[in-house]
């Protein structure tokens, strides 16, 4: 489908749907690569000389995982020409990759809100999922660095790139990528020159001392770690709280109302984001409220150490799709208690109160992308019991089972629309006091039919059992304690 037209002036160009707003070299992935990076620095070179620049609204970094890069850049005579192209190193580690790009240029961010422009972000990392790179950036590609150099001369993904010049020279001739791109001679003969193995033994040698600020750090040397009540980041989780001694037998999930009715694909991010933490959002407020001013937020990833950031975050996903609101983007629900739109971690909240348990229904490739446990400890937490699913990326449906929470799966050819649901119905599981049978029984409304459920190996049943691998363990550690 076509989008409408919508463009914004932005000093010699145009913005409209497809514009790049974002061109990231990062540190996931290819940073690791000397030959991408230092093609990268030659094809930047190549297009100084041809007189090219970066498009005025994008925005561009350098993100190396390494000191090293920056070392070997600078050896083959390389850095100016990124930085000429605004390419510039912003820092070492996960930055756009996980979310930290930061604002887009003022202009940009301006007409992307206020026209609704779908602008596009290329990074030559190893995750792109929604909302992930920048919650004003609905497109996110992946691309090599010299790529990603590429598409910011260009400035849009409506480009052929083997056919269409990339900008022109003060002549006015057209250039185009081939002329630009480095021959594979070039790269081996320059990796040749400036690689040695003593420039990362050098730089890795002393890697976990730090430098002055990290050594000047106050760290106590106890064996057991001191809670701060007043951290922003690190906070003494809840989840042995009202812990019984033996773990009691599975009981039937009875009243259980539907938190989120989910459609196919949702990945981990979609669930607990690790971008940026919006100023607005529930969490963004909570540490508002903290005395945490807007630009200290960092994002969701650096705070995984404090589960009410993370609660909060719980599928607040600026992309997130939730039918039991049509027509709604982002972390809502219908509280089905009183019919009201809320926040996904505000109804979590009243249900908690009522004493209501939560289900989720998804459809297929439930949990796809990272292996982020957050993923199923923020569920777990707003009160999650149990993922009705078609189908489960693996190693989610396995942190599910770790957090106590049941994967259970829709029939062949059955799920959410096939038997008419729409998640405004109470939800009773029964059956699970025998879990060996492998299947148990829904109730959804007026509505009944079988589920499989996903505890596939006797390790699996004994970890749900106990209600999660955490408690599995403290109960195992506390038998041995006892001599048992």
């Amino acid at each position: 489908m076509a989008l409408p037209a919508a463009s914004a002036e932005l000093g010699h160009g145009s913005l409209g749907h497809g514009t790049v707003a974002i061109a990231a070299i990062t540190s996931c992935t290819n940073t690791s690569n000397p030959a991408v990076m230092l093609a990268a620095g030659l094809f930047a070179r190549n297009a100084v000389a041809a007189g090219l620049r970066s498009k005025p609204w994008v925005k561009t970094t350098l993100s190396p995982g390494s000191l090293v890069v920056t070392e070997y850049l600078e050896k083959a005579g390389l850095s100016p020409a990124l930085d000429a192209l605004g390419f510039t190193t912003a820092g070492y580690g996960c930055m756009t990759c996980i979310g930290a790009s930061g604002p887009l240029i003022p202009a940009v961010q301006d007409a992307v809100r206020e026209q609704g422009l779908a602008v596009a972000a290329v990074l030559s990392g190893n995750r792109n999922f929604d909302g992930r790179i920048n919650p004003d950036v609905r497109m996110n590609y992946l691309a090599s660095p010299p790529l990603v150099v590429a598409y910011a001369l260009a400035g849009t993904m409506d480009i052929d790139l083997v056919h269409d010049p990339l900008g022109e020279d003060a002549a006015g001739r057209p250039i185009r990528l081939a002329e630009l791109w480095p021959a594979e001679d070039e790269i081996a003969a320059l990796i040749e020159r400036t690689l040695s193995p003593e420039m990362f033994t050098a730089a890795y040698r002393d890697v976990f001392a730090g430098d002055d600020r990290w050594r000047a750090l106050a760290a106590p040397e106890k064996a057991v770690f001191d809670w701060d009540p007043d951290s922003t980041y690190i906070r003494h989780p809840p989840f042995f709280d009202g812990m019984s001694a033996n773990a009691d037998a599975p009981a039937d999930i009875v009243g259980a109302r539907v938190l989120a009715l989910l459609g196919d694909s949702i990945t981990t991010d979609h669930i607990s984001p690790a971008g940026a933490i919006p100023a607005a959002s529930v969490a963004g407020r909570y540490l508002a409220d903290l005395g945490v001013p807007a630009r200290a937020l960092n994002t969701y990833a650096s705070r995984r150490g404090n589960h009410e950031v993370m609660m909060r975050g719980c599928f607040a996903n600026v992309r997130l799709r939730n039918r039991l609101l049509p027509g709604v983007e982002g972390g809502y629900t219908r509280n089905l208690l009183d019919g009201s739109q809320q926040t996904i971690f505000d109804a979590a909240q009243a249900y908690r109160a009522a004493d209501v348990p939560l289900v989720v229904i998804g459809g297929k490739e439930y949990g796809t992308g990272s292996s982020r446990d957050w993923a199923a400890k923020a569920p777990a937490l707003l009160g999650v019991r149990a993922v009705l699913a078609e189908s489960f990326e693996r190693i989610h449906r396995a942190n599910l089972i770790g957090m106590g929470i049941l994967p259970l799966q829709f029939q062949p050819d059955q799920g959410a629309d096939a038997l008419g649901l729409t998640g405004a119905e109470p939800i009773d599981i029964r059956g699970l006091a025998d879990l060996d049978s492998g299947q148990v029984t829904v109730q959804a409304g007026d509505i009944e039919f079988s589920a499989s459920v996903r505890l596939d190996t006797p390790r699996e049943r004994e970890l749900y059992r106990h209600g999660g691998i955490m408690k599995y363990v403290l109960r195992h550690q506390l038998d041995r304690g006892r001599g048992r």
